[in-house]
C-alpha cells in the first residue's frame, strides 16, 4: 500500500441529459488524473440533476443496475488511467426496489465494493424516501489499490455513528458524495449557518476518528419543478486532514477539480497524540442502539 495518495474531487454542474453528464464527468476524471489524482470521487447522483425535489414515479426510469452502464463506462476509465473511481449511482436492484448507491471501481476496472446510502432524508425538496430504500449493506471500508477507503453519502454526513463505524474498519479517508444546497428563500437568513454546520460536523468526524474526510458537492441552481424555487447547490467541496484542518476547499459556485494528499504517516502521528480510539469506553455504549433514552419511564420504588 502507498504511504501517500492523492484524492481528486470533481465539483461540477449537471444538465438534464444523463449521457452528457457522464461524458463531462469522464472528461473531468481524466483531467484530475492528469493532475496526479490516484482516487477520484464524483458527486451524488451525478448522472442527472437532483430529481428528488419532486415525487414522480416516471423518474425511476433514471435508475440502472450495478454492474450497469455507469460502472462499465467508468470501469474502463479506471483501468486505462490506473486510478480508483468512486461512482455514485441511482441503483435499480429489482422492480420497485431502488437505492442511492456508490460503486468503488479499482485500478483494474473491477467493482471493489458497493455502498448503499443508509440515512434517507425526507425534507422539502429532498423527497428521497419516495425513491430510495435504506441501505442494507452496513457501514464498510473497501480495500483498493490506494488503501482502505470509506464511502458515505450526503445525509450520512450528519451522523457520527456512520463515520465511527466506517473508521473502525480501517478506512484512511471518508468520502462523501453529496448533493446539498440552499432553498433560495432561506439563503439570506440561514445560508451561512447551514453551510458552516455542514462543514463543521464533517471536520468533527475527521477529528474524532483521526481520519481524512472529503466531501464533493455539485453546483448550480436546479429547478426540475418550475412551480418551486428549486435548490441552489452550494459547492464548497473540501478535504480535511485528521485534525480537521482544511487542506483544500472549492468555491461555492464554480466547477473545480480539488486535489489533496492523504498521508498515512500524518494519520499515524495525529492518532498517537490524540488517541481517541484508544480511550473509547466500549463497555459503556450500550444505549447508542436505542432511539432515545430520555423518555424511559422511571422505575417504581419498592
Amino acid at each position: 500500500m502507498p504511504k501517500k495518495f492523492t484524492v481528486g474531487l470533481v465539483q461540477m454542474a449537471f444538465g438534464k441529459d444523463p449521457e452528457k453528464n457522464l461524458e463531462r464527468a469522464i472528461s473531468k476524471i481524466k483531467a484530475a488524473a492528469a493532475e496526479g489524482a490516484d482516487l477520484v470521487c464524483l458527486p451524488e447522483l451525478f448522472r442527472s440533476q437532483y430529481f428528488c425535489q419532486t415525487e414522480d414515479a416516471t423518474l425511476f426510469d433514471l435508475a440502472e443496475t450495478v454492474p450497469g452502464p455507469t460502472t462499465q463506462a467508468l470501469g474502463k476509465v479506471a483501468k486505462k488511467l490506473k486510478i480508483v473511481i468512486v461512482a455514485p449511482v441511482f441503483e435499480r436492484r429489482a422492480p420497485g426496489l431502488y437505492h442511492n448507491s456508490a460503486a468503488i471501481l479499482d485500478t483494474d476496472g473491477q467493482i471493489a465494493g458497493l455502498y448503499r446510502k443508509m440515512h434517507i432524508p425526507d425534507d422539502p425538496a429532498y423527497y428521497e424516501k419516495f425513491y430510495f430504500t435504506p441501505g442494507d449493506l452496513g457501514f464498510r471500508a473497501f480495500h483498493t489499490r490506494v488503501g482502505r477507503i470509506g464511502i458515505l453519502i450526503c445525509w450520512d454526513q450528519w451522523y457520527p455513528e456512520a463515520a465511527r463505524l466506517t473508521a473502525l474498519q480501517g478506512a484512511s479517508i471518508l468520502l462523501y458524495p453529496t448533493a446539498i444546497g440552499w432553498h433560495p428563500h432561506e439563503k439570506k437568513q440561514h445560508g451561512k449557518a447551514q453551510r458552516d454546520a455542514w462543514q463543521a460536523v464533517q471536520r468533527g468526524h475527521a477529528i474524532a476518528n483521526g481520519i481524512y474526510v472529503a466531501a464533493v458537492n455539485r453546483i448550480g441552481h436546479e429547478r426540475p419543478d418550475k412551480k418551486s424555487a428549486g435548490i441552489e447547490f452550494w459547492g464548497s467541496s473540501f478535504i480535511a486532514d485528521p485534525q480537521g484542518v482544511m487542506i483544500a476547499e472549492a468555491a461555492p459556485n464554480e466547477e473545480e477539480i480539488l486535489l489533496g494528499v492523504v498521508d498515512l504517516q500524518r494519520l499515524e502521528d495525529v492518532r498517537r497524540n490524540w488517541p481517541f480510539l484508544r480511550d473509547r469506553r466500549i463497555d459503556a455504549y450500550q444505549g447508542i442502539t436505542q432511539r432515545f433514552l430520555g423518555d424511559s419511564p422511571s422505575r417504581k420504588k419498592d
